[in-house]
C-alpha cells in the first residue's frame, strides 16, 4: 500500500524569508533579548538622522543612505536614544538547511543605500501599519522585491572601490582632454553617481570633476616645461575649447598665468637620487632632494634639503611637499604615486628601462631650462670616453665580453646597460659586449638577471668587474665558496678572463651623469692597471 509520507523529512535546499515585525526607526530599540521571535535576521534602511549602533562590541555610525544587514548570531544594540529615521525589519530565514544562507549578510554590516530601495522600505512599512489597505500577499511580495533590490545592488555597494577606482582613473588618464562626465565615469565603474562621487571623494580627497581640472592644468604645466605650443593649441591638448578659459582654470589652480608659470624660475623636489645628480650636474640646487650615500660622501647635504627612503611611501613626505610648495617635482615612473603628488604639482615622469641615463640628463636640462648646460657636459664627457677608448686600444685592444656582478647575501645580479652599475659605460661607451649566455637568457630584454652562485661560470667573459670589495665579498658566507671556484676557473681557464674587484659598491648603483663619469675612471683605471 502506497503512503503518501513515511515519517522522514525530505531534502529542502530553499530558503525563504518572512518579515516577523517592521517598525519606524524613530520608534525602535532593540537588543537581542527583546526581539520578536521567530527572529534571524534584521535590516535597518536609514532614510535620514544619525546616530550609532552597537555591533559585536563596536561603535558604528549610521546616518540617511545607509543600511544595516546582520543576523542573529551577531550582537547588535539599538539604543533608546537615537536620532535615527527610517525603517527597522526584523525577519525570519526559513531553510531546510542547519545553517541557513543569508544572501545579505556579506560580513560588514553597514553600506550605502540607494534611493530606489529607501523608497521600498518606506513602502513596506506604510503597508505593515494599514493591511485593511492591501490585497493578500501584498506585503510579502514587497518585502521579497526589497530583498531582491538589495541583493542585485549589493555587489556595488560590498565591493571596495579599490576593484573599481584604478580603472577609473586609467580612463581619467586616457581621457582628459575629451568631454568626460561623472555619469560616464560611474558607468565605467559599474555603480550609480552617488555611491561614485562618495568613494571617489574619499579616495582622492576632490570631486570627480575638480581632479580631472586638476589633471588638465598638470598636464598643461607638463607641456609647458617641455616647449609648449601657443596658448590656444595647448587648451586643445588638454581638454579646452580656447586659449583664454584654460589661462582662467591654470590661474585658479596654480596662482598664476601659463605665460608666468613659463618664465618663473622654478622650484624643483627630486624624488631619486639619480635626478638629483642630474640637477647637481647642472648646477640645480632642488628644493628637496634624494641623495645616495656615495653622493653625500662627495657634498654633504642639509637636512632641510634632504629627502630619505627615496621620498616615496611616507607621510612625511607630503607634510614637507606642502610646506615646500614646488613648481616641479621629478620622479621616476610610479602610477600608484602620481596621484598623490598631483596636489602639489605637475609630475614629470620618467621612465626607467625606456631612457638611459643621457636622455634623462636631457629631459631635466629641458624642464630647468638648461639645455645648453647639459650639452656642455655631455661633449666633456664623450671626450673623456673618447680618451679612454685610445688608450684601451693600447692596452688591450679588441675589447671582448664583459659582465658586472653586484652580490647579494643569497645570489648575484648581472646587469645590462638599462640598468647602469657600470654596464651603460662598458657595452656603450667602451665598446665591450656582454657574453652570450646572458643574451641568450633575456639579459636585454629584462635590464637585469638574478643568478645563482654557483652557476656564474656558466656565463664566461673576458672581463668580470664585481662592484663591491674582496673583503666584503668574503664575508659573506655563500661567496666564500663561489669566490674559490669562480678564481679557479677565470685565472686557471684557458679562457684567460680577468676579475675586477672595483671596492664601489655605492657609486656604481648610480645611473646618472655624475655616476657615469665616477665609474668610467674607475673602470678604466681598472682595466689599465
Amino acid at each position: 500500500m502506497h503512503t503518501p509520507y513515511s515519517g522522514t523529512t525530505l531534502s529542502n535546499p530553499h530558503s525563504f524569508y518572512i518579515p516577523v515585525s517592521v517598525t519606524a526607526l524613530d520608534q525602535a530599540t532593540f537588543n537581542r533579548e527583546n526581539a520578536i521571535q521567530p527572529f534571524t535576521s534584521l535590516l535597518a534602511v536609514v532614510t535620514g538622522g544619525s546616530g550609532a549602533i552597537t555591533w559585536n562590541g563596536e561603535r558604528i555610525r549610521l546616518s540617511g543612505g545607509h543600511i544595516l544587514c546582520s543576523d542573529s548570531s551577531e550582537d547588535i544594540s539599538l539604543p533608546r536614544s537615537h536620532k535615527l529615521e527610517g525603517v527597522w525589519i526584523e525577519y525570519a530565514v526559513i531553510s531546510g538547511n542547519s545553517r541557513p544562507f543569508n544572501p545579505l549578510n556579506h560580513g560588514q554590516p553597514v553600506r550605502s543605500c540607494p534611493p530606489h530601495i529607501s523608497a521600498l522600505a518606506m513602502q513596506l512599512l506604510s503597508g505593515w501599519n494599514q493591511p485593511e489597505q492591501r490585497p493578500p500577499f501584498a506585503l510579502q511580495a514587497l518585502f521579497t522585491e526589497l530583498l531582491t533590490e538589495l541583493y542585485d545592488s549589493a555587489a556595488e555597494y560590498t565591493e571596495p572601490p579599490a576593484q573599481w577606482i584604478d580603472r577609473v582613473f586609467r580612463h581619467i588618464e586616457s581621457h582628459y582632454n575629451e568631454d568626460l562626465t561623472r555619469g560616464q565615469a560611474a558607468g565605467l565603474a559599474g555603480v550609480t553617481p552617488e555611491h561614485f562621487s562618495r568613494a571617489f571623494r574619499k579616495s582622492t580627497g576632490q570631486t570627480f570633476n575638480e581632479y580631472v581640472t586638476l589633471l588638465r592644468i598638470r598636464k598643461a604645466q607638463q607641456r609647458i616645461l617641455t616647449g609648449a605650443p601657443n596658448l590656444s593649441t595647448l587648451a586643445l591638448e588638454v581638454g579646452y575649447s580656447e586659449g583664454t578659459y584654460l589661462s582662467r582654470k591654470f590661474k585658479q589652480v596654480v596662482g598664476i598665468s601659463p605665460s608666468a608659470y613659463h618664465r618663473k624660475s622654478k622650484s624643483i623636489v627630486s624624488l631619486n637620487f639619480n635626478h638629483t645628480a642630474s640637477l647637481q650636474a647642472l648646477e640645480v640646487v632642488p628644493q628637496l632632494g634624494v641623495y645616495s650615500a656615495w653622493m653625500e660622501r662627495m657634498e654633504p647635504v642639509p637636512s632641510r634639503k634632504k629627502l630619505l627612503n627615496e621620498g616615496i611611501g611616507s607621510a612625511g613626505l607630503y607634510e614637507r611637499l606642502s610646506s615646500a610648495r614646488p613648481d616641479v617635482i621629478i620622479s621616476y615612473s610610479l602610477p600608484d604615486k602620481s596621484k598623490q603628488l598631483l596636489t602639489f604639482a605637475p609630475v614629470i615622469e620618467i621612465p626607467f628601462m625606456q631612457m638611459d641615463w643621457r636622455e634623462q640628463f636631457r629631459l631635466i636640462a629641458e624642464v630647468t631650462g638648461r639645455k645648453p648646460q647639459a650639452e656642455s657636459w655631455l661633449n666633456i664627457y664623450d671626450w673623456h670616453c673618447h680618451q679612454a677608448n685610445q688608450l684601451l686600444d693600447q692596452r688591450i685592444g679588441d675589447r671582448g665580453t664583459a659582465m658586472v656582478l653586484e652580490l647579494g647575501a643569497e645570489t648575484a645580479y648581472c646587469f645590462s646597460s638599462s640598468y647602469g652599475r657600470g654596464a651603460q659605460i662598458l657595452y656603450h661607451d667602451l665598446g665591450f659586449r656582454p657574453p652570450l649566455g646572458l643574451v641568450a637568457e633575456g639579459l636585454l630584454d629584462k635590464g637585469y638577471l638574478e643568478i645563482a652562485f654557483h652557476n656564474i661560470a656558466r656565463y664566461p667573459a673576458d672581463h668580470l668587474f664585481i662592484t663591491s670589495s674582496i673583503e666584503a665579498a668574503e664575508a659573506l658566507d655563500p661567496p666564500q665558496s663561489f669566490l674559490q671556484s669562480l678564481k679557479q676557473h677565470y685565472i686557471d681557464d684557458s679562457l684567460g678572463g680577468r676579475i675586477y674587484f672595483l671596492n664601489q659598491a655605492g657609486m656604481f648603483y648610480g645611473f646618472d651623469p655624475l655616476s657615469s663619469e665616477a665609474q668610467l675612471k674607475v673602470l678604466v683605471q681598472a682595466l689599465t692597471s
